[in-house]
């Protein structure tokens, strides 16, 4: 008597070649998105590589810190309470000489030069005249002014009240 059933292919499952399970659609479609999303990602790569923002990574050994880290004294006074002194500043005949310059770039700027540029002149012309107007400890709002009208007059008040308090920003020899 045998107690083991003759292998038979009544409980087998037929499983499609391999050739049939590729030309059904979900799986063609499956391998088209793959092959889109590794396409993008090869190019992306690419062209990071190419402008140069494609970078290693810098391993650097770990920093062992035995120690909390010390803190630097506060602006008003120093670890053994003597006054820091203050940042420096750049001497004002430099100032003087870079608003010049810019004024008349300013001045100079044709009409088919981008509205950028003309932007950028006038943005470093205002950061330097706030900052002779630190120099020269002349009160002014250009910060808080808004871009148009209000900041014009606000950029010819602060001018005009720093040639009053002493400042030369016409050239030598310049007439007005």
């Amino acid at each position: 008597m045998t107690l083991v059933a003759p292998v038979t292919g009544a409980y087998r499952r037929r499983v499609p070649p391999l050739a049939d399970v590729v030309r059904s659609w979900p799986v063609q479609l499956g391998l088209v998105v793959a092959m889109v999303l590794v396409g993008a990602a090869l190019m992306d790569l690419a062209l990071r590589a190419f402008t140069g923002q494609l970078r290693r990574p810098v391993l650097r050994p770990p920093v062992l810190r035995l120690r909390a880290p010390r803190r630097r004294p506060t602006r008003a006074r120093s670890a053994v309470g003597n006054a820091v002194p203050e940042p420096r500043r750049r001497p004002l005949q430099a100032v003087a000489l870079d608003l010049r310059r810019l004024g008349r770039e300013i001045a100079l700027v044709s009409a088919g030069t981008p509205a950028a540029h003309r932007a950028g002149l006038q943005a470093a012309y205002d950061d330097v005249l706030v900052e002779a107007a630190a120099a020269l400890e002349v009160g002014h709002r250009l910060r808080g002014c808004a871009p148009g009208e209000e900041r014009e007059l606000e950029r010819l008040r602060l001018v005009t009240a720093l040639v009053d308090a002493g400042l030369v920003l016409s050239p030598p020899g310049a007439r007005g």
